[in-house]
């Protein structure tokens, strides 16, 4: 398809005396997961409610599946799935009984026991809405965005109260989506969690991108200093570098074959994440949440 699944250009959105988007644009392509980073108050949950079609846009353009979200129909609402930062008010059905439900919106459902086993939720099946784990209810909620097939899924912090064995079993299943050719819009403050999933992650501070690239790319990333590392007598030596497979084959030769201690240290994500948004830096996790 010659035209992105997703095109935001020149947003904005003003609140009283505060644009909270200042002209943002960027576009997402068909079969792409695109993640969002940025601060608490970038802009990121504003600008998604708008490609959602819950919120309304002051000036710019937007176009999700070739309609604009401000004027679009229910036929277009569903080709979409949402997974939203808060649990979902379910009452008191069970997991199976509340992707049945769901289920029943849509004219071609995926099935519902295969869904429920992607998100590891078999076990908990019958279990109660009220009786899951903060944890669990993420997964249902998941279950709930995935249920109708969308073309686009937005995933809203999804990963939310996700213990590491949870996350990771989380990105299987976002993987396999993404191999179906589901087009992902993903904001997340997990940066390993956009390093893993993201084809390119877009930096937002103050209502504007600041950046947008693939993760290896992202801020010149990949032209960043490296830092190499080694042991000399039992002492520790390093040296930063623009040449770092030009120093290491040195100091083979050096050593005659292997280095001991070598490490060889590039920017991490987080690195670049916080040059991008400096003073505006806020929570972003590099590892897992315990």
């Amino acid at each position: 398809m010659s035209e992105p699944a997703v095109a935001v250009s020149d947003v904005r959105k003003r609140y009283g005396d505060l644009w909270a988007l200042d002209g943002i644009t960027f576009d997402i392509a068909h079969g792409e997961c695109f993640a969002l980073l940025g601060p608490n108050g970038a802009g990121k949950t504003t600008v998604t409610e708008i490609l959602e079609g819950y919120r309304g846009r002051d000036a710019g353009d937007a176009s999700v599946l070739g309609v604009d979200p401000a004027h679009a129909d229910r036929g277009w609402k569903a080709q979409l799935g949402i997974v939203l930062q808060s649990d979902r008010d379910l009452g008191d059905l069970s997991v199976e009984e509340a992707v049945r439900h769901f289920a029943s919106y849509y004219r071609d459902p995926r099935d519902v026991d295969e869904v429920i086993e992607a998100v590891g939720l078999s076990p908990k099946r019958t279990a109660r809405n009220e009786r899951l784990s903060g944890g669990q209810r993420r997964r249902l909620d998941v279950a709930l965005g995935i249920i109708g097939r969308p073309r686009l899924l937005f995933l809203d912090e999804p990963t939310t109260g996700f213990d590491p064995e949870a996350r990771r079993d989380f990105w299987t299943l976002i993987d396999r989506l993404k191999a179906e050719g589901t087009t992902i819009l993903l904001t997340t403050h997990y940066l390993e969690e956009a390093e893993h999933l993201a084809d390119r992650v877009a930096v937002v501070s103050r209502g504007r991108v600041v950046a947008c690239d693939t993760p290896s790319r992202l801020g010149g990333r990949q032209r960043g200093h490296s830092v190499v590392s080694w042991v000399v007598d039992g002492v520790p030596a390093s040296e930063v570098t623009d040449t770092p497979t030009h120093l290491v084959a040195e100091l083979s030769q050096r050593f005659g074959g292997e280095v001991p201690g070598l490490t060889v240290s590039r920017p991490r994500l987080e690195d670049i994440y916080l040059q991008l948004v400096g003073d505006d830096a806020g929570p972003a996790a590099t590892g897992d949440a315990q």
